[in-house]
């Protein structure tokens, strides 16, 4: 009997501590989240009620908005439901696991490098997990950065960080507005890009000399027609079996470390 309730009393235990993990990013209530903004905390959305403009919120979206950090209106359930019916004022905040970068950090490190620039850029790819194996990935093939847009996209939370497993530390993320103006600019600096879709050409008889554009699309929906239209070329991997796609950050890893054979010089037999 004292066994089973030890069981029972560790099944418990983990349970909390899960719904502590997912939650330790999130700064609940208006004080809280004006002192991380005054203090220069990495924020990477401000969650706001609905209709809510009164008093320090007004400060605290004022704020937000010159610091180009996203805002949310979200309604009072699901407030309530994030903040475990704590007294969020109205106001909550999830934390960045690290810094956002910028595109010229990355085009820097290359520099520094003395390497031509290597680039993931993420189209609204929604799950976390997939984002950081795409990180971790992108640091141990040697990229420069990874792409994603300040919407509709996993962003550098607690269980991206995690899934990185640190590579956030080393890999310089860059949330932009419009993902078809970076590539137009990015085009404009040299780069080619390379899209992963159905139908293209076959990804081992393609070359990756020079600086790569390497742009993986969403899980459910793939890469938008606009962004497919402004790829030079399209990328595939074989489909052997009956399923005809494959989980986005695994694609992205062959594809990634295809680049990275390239440029190492390794033959492949």
């Amino acid at each position: 009997m004292e066994r089973k309730k030890t069981r029972e009393e560790s099944f418990e235990k983990n349970k909390t501590n899960d719904r502590e993990e997912k939650n330790n990013d999130l700064i609940i209530g208006r004080n809280a989240v004006s002192e991380a903004l005054r203090s220069n905390r990495a924020i990477d959305t401000l969650l706001v009620l609905k209709g809510e403009r009164n008093g320090s919120v007004g400060r605290i979206l004022a704020e937000c908005r010159e610091k180009g950090i996203v805002i949310k209106e979200v309604d009072k359930k699901k407030l309530d439901f994030l903040c475990g019916q704590g007294n969020h004022q109205g106001v909550a905040a999830w934390a960045a696991v690290h810094e956002y970068s910028t595109v010229e950090d990355m085009l820097n490190l290359a520099k520094e490098r003395g390497e031509d620039p290597f680039i993931i850029l993420c189209d609204e790819l929604e799950d976390p997990h997939n984002l950081g194996a795409i990180i971790r990935t992108a640091e141990t093939t040697g990229a420069h950065g990874v792409i994603i847009p300040k919407r509709r996209n996993a962003s550098l939370t607690w269980a991206v960080g995690k899934a990185s497993a640190g590579a956030v530390e080393y890999v310089p993320v860059a949330r932009v507005s419009n993902l078809a103006s970076e590539i137009d600019e990015l085009k404009k600096q040299g780069f080619w890009v390379y899209t992963a879709d159905m139908d293209g050409s076959n990804w081992c008889e393609t070359d990756f000399s020079g600086p790569v554009l390497l742009v993986v699309g969403s899980e459910g929906r793939g890469v938008s027609r606009l962004i497919k239209e402004k790829s030079d070329f399209v990328v595939s991997l074989p489909m052997r079996g009956k399923i005809t796609s494959l989980n986005a950050s695994v694609a992205a890893s062959i594809l990634m470390y295809e680049v990275a054979r390239q440029r190492l010089g390794i033959k492949a037999k």
